[in-house]
């Protein structure tokens, strides 16, 4: 769940693979810059003015530019312009997602985050001139991160326009560490399903909190499952709950669990 798109590992070389790699860095759990979206890419790449990620931050250099195009007004520039200057800066875990590399969904991108902390920490430690294996032992000692996805997380970088644009792109941003779980919470290093919708908040809000309390959260049920909280219309997540005598929790009982 959340995983990336797939594609090859040279997207910035291939026109089609890059416009969809753009698509996919301002999406919703990623950069989400608000009036950016795919129509907006399309236009801009097709222009010329947006060929790297970077690149986005760059186009207030266009703001005439972007006042002869229809649809952009005074107001409507100012907008989208100040949209991408206020995510500048950005969580760490975001900013891996949104590289938009084979595998990597949102928890991996959280688990990476966690483990190297910084983007400098992580490019040393996968970029071109890491030791491969020394850098795929490292990986695979992650949780939830095996061989397959270590070998597309280091070819990734191991391309050399994949790096550039990498490092091209920091040089615009601030990024924020990820904020530590909380280790002595009720629900710290429990797995977490949640189904159905939620009354008191959204599902990427409930998924937020629980890993902020040390929480695993999974998109599907399993007997390693620890609790499956439910909103209305759970529907067949809650059944094979039930069926693998996983604990079942109102979204009242989720709220009073872990705020006690």
């Amino acid at each position: 769940e959340g995983e990336a798109v797939r594609r090859c590992t040279n997207s910035l070389e291939c026109p089609a693979q890059r416009l969809e790699w753009l698509k996919h860095f301002v999406s919703r759990d990623a950069f989400d810059i608000e009036g950016l979206g795919a129509r907006q890419i399309d236009q801009f790449v097709s222009l010329g003015w947006v060929e790297r990620p970077a690149d986005i931050f760059r186009l207030a250099a266009k703001r005439d530019e972007l006042a002869t195009l229809d649809g952009y007004g005074e107001t409507s520039i100012r907008n989208l312009l100040a949209a991408i200057e206020a995510r500048r800066d950005i969580a760490f875990e975001r900013f891996i997602f949104a590289l938009g590399i084979r595998q990597v969904g949102q928890a991996t991108a959280r688990l990476l985050a966690l483990h190297y902390d910084r983007p400098e920490a992580m490019l040393a430690a996968v970029g071109p001139d890491a030791d491969p294996e020394a850098t795929t032992a490292e990986l695979t000692a992650i949780d939830q991160v095996g061989d397959s996805m270590a070998a597309d997380l280091i070819g990734f970088f191991a391309n050399a326009s994949n790096f550039a644009a990498v490092e091209d792109l920091l040089a615009q941003l601030s990024v924020i560490p990820p904020e530590r779980p909380a280790e002595n919470s009720p629900v710290s290093g429990k797995t977490i399903v949640f189904t159905g919708t939620l009354a008191g908040m959204s599902r990427a809000e409930a998924k937020a909190r629980a890993e902020q309390l040390g929480a695993k959260v999974s998109g599907s049920v399993s007997a390693k499952t620890s609790y499956l909280v439910a909103g209305a219309d759970a529907g067949s997540k809650a059944r094979k709950a039930a069926e693998l005598g996983v604990t079942v929790l109102s979204e009242d009982d989720w709220l009073a669990m872990i705020d006690g």
